[in-house]
C-alpha cells in the first residue's frame, strides 16, 4: 500500500506525539545510531581521491533518498501509522515556527554551548544522548538562524532556480558544477561564507550545531529536512520528464573521476542497488 509524506506543518498533535515516539524508541533500539554511522562513513569531499556517494557527486540525492527510506522503514517497524514528514524551509523559516515547537524537535540551543535544553530531544529529557558524533558532546546542539551572525533560509525563487535546471548533473559531477539541477539543489556555491550557502546546504549552515557535520543526522531534523529535499527531486522529475540521473555511463580511465562517482546503473554503496533503481518511489509513497 502507497504511504504518504506529509508537510510536518499540517500534523496534528497527536501525529506528531506518534513521530516523537516512532524515533525515540529507534534511538532505544541502537537503530538511530546505525544511520548516524552511515552518513559519517559516506561523508566524503572532492579533495578525497575515493569514491564518493553522499555528498559532492550525482548521487548525493539517491544516496539520501535510499538511508532517508531505510530510516522510515525502522520508525514503521515502530509505528505503522508513521511517516517522515518535510520540512519547508521556504515557507516556515522562524526559529520559532514548526518544526520548533516543544512537542516535536524542541527549539534553539543555548547561547553558552548551543546545547538544546527544550523538547523531546533535549539531553536533560533523558532519552537522547549522542554517542555517535565527530565530537565528545553528548548533548544536541542548535543555533536556529546564527543570530551573531544571522541569515535566512533558502527562498522560493532560490528552490525554483534548481528546479528550472533541465539537466540533473554535469562535469566534473562535483562540488564545482555549474550547471545542473543536483549541484544546484546540494547547495554548493561560488564566494565565501554564507553568500556560498544555498538551498539543502544553506539550511545545514542555518540550523547550526551537529547539523553542520558529518554526524548530522544526530538531529532529528536532518530526516524532515532530507524529506523536502527528496520532494524537490520528486517534482523535478515532474517539471522535466524523461531527464534523468546523470552520468549514464562511468567516467572513462582518463577522466579525473574515473572510479570516483557512481553512474545510472552501478551499485550504490553501501546498498545492492542502483541510482536507476531508485529514481521512482511513486508505488511506495508520495508526498502532500
Amino acid at each position: 500500500m502507497i504511504y504518504t509524506r506529509r508537510n510536518v506543518n499540517t500534523l496534528t498533535r497527536a501525529e506528531r506525539r506518534r513521530f516523537v515516539a516512532a524515533v525515540l524508541e529507534v534511538k532505544r533500539r541502537g537503530e538511530y545510531d546505525e544511520f548516524v554511522r552511515t552518513h559519517i562513513a559516506y561523508n566524503s569531499s572532492d579533495g578525497e581521491h575515493r569514491l564518493r556517494t553522499a555528498h559532492m557527486a550525482p548521487s548525493f540525492l539517491p544516496w539520501h533518498r535510499k538511508l532517508l527510506f531505510e530510516f522510515e522503514q525502522a520508525l514503521r517497524r515502530v509505528d505503522a501509522s508513521v511517516t517522515v514528514p518535510y520540512w519547508d524551509w521556504t515557507r516556515d523559516r522562524s526559529p520559532h515556527s514548526v518544526p520548533w515547537t516543544d512537542d516535536l524537535l524542541g527549539g534553539t540551543g543555548r547561547r553558552s554551548d548551543r546545547q538544546v535544553m527544550t523538547g523531546p530531544f533535549a539531553y536533560r529529557a533523558g532519552h537522547w544522548k549522542i554517542t555517535e558524533n565527530v565530537t565528545d558532546v553528548p548533548y544536541l546542539t542548535r543555533d536556529l538562524g546564527r543570530p551573531a551572525r544571522p541569515f535566512d533560509l533558502p527562498t522560493g525563487r532560490d528552490l525554483d532556480s534548481a528546479l528550472a535546471d533541465p539537466v540533473y548533473d554535469t562535469w566534473p559531477w562535483n562540488s564545482e558544477s555549474t550547471r545542473g539541477f543536483r549541484n544546484r539543489l546540494e547547495g554548493w556555491g561560488s564566494g565565501r561564507g554564507s553568500a556560498s550557502w544555498l538551498n539543502h546546504n544553506r539550511v545545514h549552515h542555518w540550523v547550526g550545531g551537529v547539523m553542520l557535520s558529518a554526524a548530522s543526522p544526530n538531529d532529528p531534523v536532518f530526516w524532515l529536512h532530507h524529506s523536502f529535499v527528496d520532494l524537490q527531486w520528486t517534482r523535478w522529475q515532474l517539471r522535466h520528464p524523461g531527464h534523468r540521473y546523470l552520468p549514464a555511463l562511468p567516467p572513462g580511465p582518463r577522466d579525473p573521476q574515473h572510479g570516483r562517482i557512481v553512474a545510472r546503473d552501478e551499485r550504490l554503496p553501501p546498498w545492492n542497488v542502483t541510482p536507476a533503481q531508485l529514481e521512482d518511489m511513486s508505488g511506495i509513497y508520495r508526498y502532500e
